[in-house]
């Protein structure tokens, strides 16, 4: 049994629901978000709610926080009826989230982040910097975090930000942690310890609302598991009683007999080569070199740290290059910058959406033509009409949920946001498209159909180069596969002909 937690109030009888929330109803102009829906959490359980993007899982979670006020329904947390007005409110009624994209102040330390707002003071006046560091390390140590408390935000890793915010939970004495795609941006062995975590704080009773794409993920972590769709309850069920197979069948209605589209592209020619890449700052690339065929899915693998990403963004020009060349169809192109870059016919969907794809506050028409603003200029005036044609095809190509097109992109789903930053660099007609990452947080369904449009760019002689960290993923839709360790090309294999095995032996070449 691990040591007594500050989180959750020890409630190990599970005949008590620790939340329960009845009939919620949440409209939006032009949309019915949220559709008489019931959730129930018991204390000391993991209770996955999956749904495709769009489904309402998150506004269901908004509502819960006081972010949105529910139209109708209600929500008890330990038998009392609640109505949090923020999610300040909620945080200090013992109702805490952890959110995919990490709400931080990147440039201060640990310990301000975990106190922020309730910072402890002696006598009333000054913090109390000492009571504040050991709190935090008597949580850490507890949790086991092994992160300086007093190292800043910017300076850790995606995972080790990730544990501040559940121990900034557990430090509110939680008994509801929500946790919102908890691992798209994990190691392996980092999965593992966030599961260890999971299980300790489930001994101590706090219940855990656990959001995720990953149904392997699922059913090793949950005890129950709520299905959401189109805004609607669907079901819920024990996780001993579901498969891969059922959960999806749940999510989109019916059976998806394939994870992934029929491969149709035919590789021929050289289009890229990239000789001896090698970038000037730390994380550095060294001495990349490899060649993408006209019409071939590549895919790049890797461990975290292996420098996946700072070789595509070497690529695309937004990373310094110390030397090497990038040569498209026989001729060498100076890509210096991300418009110079776009200009020679890259295009690049970035990992971190929120952060580097999407005007997060402005419309979806807006981040719609944004990359392609120039074919919509004429003498400074701007052709609205094809603006808003060239907006239409990517909701509608792309199959994206939004009211409409001037609703702001940032309160669609992630996976909707993902639709139209792909949707946007596809209109820029690119011949080398690089993708970071381009499912991570989406739901079964959305990653099919961008399955589907990415082999379809292959059928089109265009060439794509996917990072993925998603085994499965790379093997379903590449038909070559680089494997990046440390900065160093470790291998490059057949697809077709590779196993996991070998792909993870190459990965820990140069560790």
């Amino acid at each position: 049994m691990p040591a007594k937690l500050l989180g959750g109030d020890n409630m190990n009888e599970q005949n008590e629901l620790v939340l329960e929330m009845k009939s919620i109803t949440k409209e939006f102009p032009g949309v019915k978000a949220l559709d008489n829906v019931d959730f129930s959490l018991k204390p000391g359980t993991v209770h996955a709610l999956m749904g495709e993007n769009g489904a309402g899982k998150s506004t269901l979670m908004k509502c819960l926080f006081g972010i949105f006020i529910k139209d109708s329904g209600i929500i008890k947390v330990s038998g009392k009826e609640v109505n949090y007005k923020n999610a300040k409110d909620a945080l200090e009624n013992g109702v805490s989230m952890v959110h995919q994209e990490l709400n931080q102040v990147r440039q201060t330390r640990v310990i301000d982040n975990i106190w922020l707002g309730r910072f402890p003071r002696k006598n009333g006046i000054v913090v109390d910097e000492k009571l504040m560091y050991d709190k935090t390390k008597n949580i850490f140590e507890k949790l086991n975090i092994n992160i300086d408390p007093k190292e800043k935000i910017e300076d850790l890793s995606v995972s080790q930000a990730q544990m501040v915010e559940i121990a900034k939970a557990v430090s509110y004495h939680a008994k509801i942690v929500v946790m919102d795609e908890p691992t798209s941006s994990l190691t392996e062995k980092e999965v593992k310890h966030l599961f260890t975590i999971i299980n300790s704080l489930k001994e101590q009773g706090v219940g855990i609302i656990y959001i995720s794409h990953k149904m392997e993920e699922i059913l090793e972590i949950a005890d129950e598991v709520t299905v959401m769709r189109d805004g609607q309850y669907i079901a819920t069920e024990s996780s001993d009683n579901l498969t891969t197979d059922k959960i999806i069948k749940l999510m989109v209605g019916r059976d998806l007999t394939h994870r992934f589209p029929e491969k149709k592209n035919k590789p021929t020619e050289i289009i890229l080569k990239v000789e001896n890449l090698k970038t000037i700052f730390e994380p550095k690339v060294k001495n990349v070199s490899f060649e993408l065929r006209k019409g071939e899915i590549l895919g790049i693998a890797g461990l975290m740290g292996s420098r996946r990403t700072e070789l595509v963004e070497a690529i695309f020009g937004i990373r310094k290059k110390e030397s090497g060349k990038i040569i498209l169809h026989g001729k060498e192109v100076k890509n210096n910058s991300a418009r110079e870059a776009n200009k020679n016919g890259f295009a690049l969907v970035t990992e971190e959406r929120r952060k580097t794809g999407i005007f997060s506050g402005l419309s979806v028409y807006f981040n719609s033509i944004i990359s392609n603003i120039n074919s919509y200029a004429k003498a400074g005036i701007l052709n609205e009409s094809k603006a808003k044609n060239d907006t239409k095809w990517v909701i509608d190509s792309m199959r994206v949920k939004t009211p409409t097109e001037q609703t702001s992109i940032g309160t669609l789903s992630g996976g909707n946001q993902q639709k139209v930053v792909i949707g946007k660099w596809l209109l820029t007609n690119p011949e080398i498209l690089l993708l970071d990452e381009p499912t991570r947080g989406i739901d079964v369904g959305a990653k099919y159909e961008i399955y589907q449009l990415i082999n379809e760019l292959a059928c089109k002689d265009k060439g794509v180069i996917v990072i993925s960290s998603e085994m499965p993923e790379l093997f379903g839709i590449t038909d070559r596969i680089l494997v990046m360790s440390n900065g160093y090309l470790a291998g490059c294999v057949e697809t077709a002909s590779t196993t996991q095995e070998e792909i993870l032996a190459l990965a820990a070449k140069y560790i």
